[in-house]
């Protein structure tokens, strides 16, 4: 049996979100599927994370075990042609350690928000940016989400449905940046709570088109209460972006 890592790039709109459920389909799920279509086995894939529905990767990192003769360059290519039509895209494949787990190794993940701030509607990017008419100022928005940066309790940006343990978390850094029309907020963190990139992206928005002041969110912060949330993002903009791992 050998342990097989690999990339993974995918478009969430058609999915109900990597983990697999009973009310829809899920990336987890064409993944494993089609690994059975090239080796007629049934395998669970384990990823670095678990993104929600219509949330999208640049860079997931998952890992399975199989048995096979097959080259991970061999694997996949039979992975992208079984994937067909999934928008789903294997970018690397290797061979690990019998040891090594994309989730439990897993020591930093890192995101992008995507926000397009115009009036026009979108065209190329529907569904995959957050479309945001009102002008915003990127520059209050990087300034005021210094405020979570570091180990806090975020309640308030979490979700009803989270199943952490704990709320506190640390936020290894977080900025805001405008190219043109477009705005990227990039975070990264050891881990994240269920709705806590979204959450902290909706109320930056209204710290960037005047609605809150930079106290306004510091006191959401301190409220740890979901109530004193102000605007919980769409998914549309969401992208895993990289899982980071001990150097070997």
């Amino acid at each position: 049996m050998t342990r097989f890592a690999i990339t993974l790039e995918y478009d969430g709109r058609p999915f109900m979100g990597w983990q697999h459920q009973d009310h829809g389909p899920s990336v987890q799920q064409a993944v494993e599927n089609a690994i059975k279509s090239i080796t007629q086995q049934e395998i669970r894939v384990f990823a670095a994370g678990r993104t929600d529905a219509g949330v999208h990767a640049l860079g997931m990192r998952a890992h399975f075990d199989l048995e096979t003769r097959l080259t991970p360059f061999r694997l996949m290519e039979g992975l992208n042609a079984g994937l067909r039509p999934h928008p789903v895209a294997v970018l690397a494949c290797d061979i690990v350690d019998d040891e090594w787990h994309a989730r439990f190794n897993c020591i930093g993940r890192r995101y992008v928000y995507k926000i397009t701030n115009r009036r026009a509607p979108l065209t190329l990017d529907k569904g995959q940016s957050w479309q945001v008419a009102r002008p915003l100022d990127a520059g209050l928005m990087h300034d005021a989400a210094q405020i979570l940066v570091g180990q806090h309790d975020f309640t308030t940006f979490r979700s009803t449905h989270c199943q952490a343990q704990s709320p506190v978390k640390t936020l290894d850094s977080i900025s805001v940046t405008r190219f043109g029309e477009e705005i990227e907020v990039e975070v990264a963190a050891r881990s994240f709570l269920h709705h806590q990139v979204r959450s902290m992206v909706g109320c930056l928005k209204l710290v960037g088109d005047g609605k809150w002041t930079r106290d306004d969110l510091l006191n959401a912060l301190k409220a740890k209460d979901r109530d004193a949330l102000g605007f919980n993002a769409p998914p549309d903009g969401l992208y895993f972006v990289d899982a980071i791992y001990p150097a070997s």
